[in-house]
């Protein structure tokens, strides 16, 4: 299947009817009109190129050329040099317009923001057939169907409905994960957990239910919460702030921190310190304990994304921040998405009751809460041991997926790239060294249907860097997209 067109803010995804009976060009042209009629294409937004759009709707290009010719002497194209083709702005356009709404207008006038274009293009061609080389997915084929069917098999007997659950969620999924949350030195009550649909809610909850516009969050550079729009959409500022091999260099805060000292602004950390999204590093245990201690002393509070942190292959990770915290400095989020199914949509909040308290309310006036069925398939995840006996396995098989992966990189990109070797979750960062563009490598990887991440998604300066993940492509598939990356290299 050929990649979607997507220029500007135009999407065509439509195709003309061979079998209606009437000409390709003017079902072309009838198009193009109702989506200016109906206000979705607005002066200004700009065409793809006719080789684009006849490649798109499967037609000649001189049939794209029959229809752009006619919808120009109606006034609706305008073309410049250099510039392409655009929706003209001219009475024309204008009049059509007024037979409905123009939803543009109140699109862009919204508060969130619109993912970036690159982001946007992967969510859409992730669903079509691409080799998937940087997505933040499992392989779908270790999932436990076995477990699964037999949970299922027991709810069916056993659930006698699926009404809406209290505001923090299920009260025995909590419980499992307050069992759970012990092992791993996280002392905390039931009350004091929050189900959330993913640790993405998690966040626009607090984004929206703590912060005050111009706060500033504080993150690692890179970071995934960069590539993410729920605080900047809140009115938030983030910040990047390097790291070196054993994490965040968090002393760079402190000038920062004096001067917010000095203004009525908020702010506070985010970090992901076990298997950090996209550079895969992990934080020392000696890093941590300076940390927390810095965020204390200074009263700072953190946000501690531990999404990875099950996903280990070989000495077990050094206990969470969350486990130094005896004041109710950390907020700790927690999720199976990364480790089980991403489809169920459940994560945790792990935080001062107050807050939970706060943060579930929130919750309630936005979904009602996560799925039921979710939570009970979680909980019995957790309370039978079927979640640790499928998540030893699920180690041993990752670990596999990683080692290959590592010997195709060291195979093809030997003298291309440096990266790193991960102790444990889903990603090989790997920097460029020739003088390239990764937004121009993504272009073309797109062509040979390969599914890149650059780092202009999680970065806050330009680099030459890539995400590479192990995680959902068989080794064969894997090995064959990393030859055809150092090719193009």
């Amino acid at each position: 299947m050929a990649a979607k067109s997507i220029v500007g803010k135009i999407n065509t995804d439509w195709k003309p009817d061979r079998s209606s009976g009437i000409p390709l060009y003017e079902q072309i042209v009838k198009y193009v009109c109702r989506k200016v009629s109906s206000g979705e294409w607005t002066a200004g937004m700009k065409m793809p190129s006719q080789r684009e759009l006849a490649q798109q709707w499967n037609v000649n290009r001189s049939t794209v050329v029959t229809a752009m010719d006619e919808l120009a002497s109606y006034g609706i194209f305008e073309s410049s040099f250099g510039g392409g083709t655009k929706i003209a702005g001219n009475t024309w356009s204008v009049l059509m317009s007024e037979q409905g709404p123009d939803w543009n207008r109140y699109i862009s006038s919204g508060e969130f923001k619109a993912n970036q274009s690159i982001i946007q293009i992967i969510n859409k061609l992730e669903f079509d057939d691409y080799i998937r080389l940087g997505t933040g997915e499992p392989d779908p084929r270790l999932f436990p169907a076995d477990m699964m069917k037999e949970i299922m098999n027991e709810m069916a007997e056993n659930i006698t409905s699926l009404n809406y659950l209290e505001p923090l969620g299920l009260q025995s999924l909590r419980d499992a994960l307050a069992v759970r949350l012990r092992e791993e030195g996280i002392d905390v009550p039931p009350s004091c957990i929050l189900i959330t649909s993913g640790s993405l809610q998690a966040l626009q909850l607090i984004s929206i239910g703590m912060l005050k516009r111009g706060s500033t969050v504080f993150a690692e550079a890179p970071s995934y919460l960069k590539s993410l729009q729920v605080f900047q959409s809140a009115g938030m500022n983030i910040e990047g702030i390097p790291m070196d091999e054993e994490g965040i260099k968090f002393r760079l805060i402190e000038d920062k921190i004096k001067r917010f000292n000095r203004i009525d602004y908020d702010h506070l950390l985010y970090t992901i310190p076990t298997f950090q999204n996209p550079t895969g590093i992990l934080m020392s245990e000696n890093r941590r304990s300076e940390l927390f201690d810095f965020c204390r002393d200074h009263g700072m509070p953190i946000i501690e994304d531990t999404a990875y942190s099950q996903i280990w292959f070989g000495r077990k990770p050094p206990l969470s921040l969350k486990a130094r915290d005896e004041n109710g400095l950390v907020l700790y989020l927690g999720t199976l998405s990364k480790s089980l199914a991403p489809g169920l949509r459940i994560g945790w909040i792990v935080g001062p009751e107050s807050v939970v308290q706060r943060l579930g309310d929130i919750k309630m006036q936005t979904d009602y809460g996560a799925s039921s069925l979710s939570q009970w398939v979680a909980a019995r995840f957790l309370e039978t041991g079927f979640y640790d006996s499928y998540l030893l396995e699920f180690r041993q098989k990752m670990k596999k997926k990683r080692d290959s992966a590592l010997k195709a990189m060291e195979k093809y990109m030997t003298g291309k790239a440096d990266w790193n070797c991960p102790d444990g979750g889903f990603y090989i960062w790997t920097t460029i060294k020739d003088s390239i563009s990764t937004d121009q490598l993504f272009k073309k990887a797109l062509k040979k249907k390969i599914l890149l991440n650059p780092s202009n998604i999680y970065d806050f300066s330009t680099n030459r860097s890539l995400r590479i993940s192990y995680a959902y492509e068989d080794a064969a598939t894997f090995e064959k997209a990393i030859k055809e990356i150092a090719d193009m290299i």
